[in-house]
């Protein structure tokens, strides 16, 4: 995967892929299906702790469904300016809400790994999160890169449940 281009990767970091089969990524599936706010692009992260799930995040809010995406207006491309809209704001993401959950939950997420469905690519807020909480590994979905790119033509964005 050395040859995907993301949009965000922090110096030192890696992401890692796993198949649908793996059963917390299937649950991130399931998780995002029944409990993304976002329509357009579903998205949900899993918060795994010595092989139990310590905490689940989905993405989105209700901003949008009254008021218009600011970022949407300013024709911004993905991964800039989330802080400008309240809906798109990164404490509307789905692994700030998976560590606060599993957190909530009473799990140190410290050597914690997330899962994310839905994700081709991490923004520079969740990283920063996830990295000032110690989350240990982050895992896509095998060719999320292709899935889940608004820009790769052969994405599955609509029917990404099918």
């Amino acid at each position: 995967m050395e040859n995907i281009k993301y949009p965000y990767l922090p110096e030192g970091k890696t992401i890692l892929y796993v198949p649908i089969s793996n059963v917390f990524m299937a649950e991130a599936k399931e998780f995002a299906r029944n409990n993304s706010l976002d329509k357009v692009m579903p998205n949900a992260s899993i918060l795994v702790k010595d092989g139990v799930v310590a905490g689940r995040g989905a993405n989105g809010s209700t901003y949008h469904e009254t008021h218009e995406c600011e970022r949407v207006k300013l024709k911004m491309p993905t991964g800039v300016g989330y802080e400008l809209c309240e809906g798109c704001h990164p404490k509307n993401h789905g692994e700030p809400k998976a560590i606060k959950n599993a957190i909530d939950n009473g799990y140190d997420s410290k050597g914690g790994d997330i899962y994310l469905w839905g994700h081709w690519w991490c923004c520079e807020p969740c990283w920063n999160t996830m990295i000032e909480n110690g989350i240990k590994d982050v895992y896509l979905l095998e060719d999320s890169e292709v899935l889940f790119n608004r820009e790769n033509p052969e994405n599955v964005i609509g029917h990404q449940f099918e």
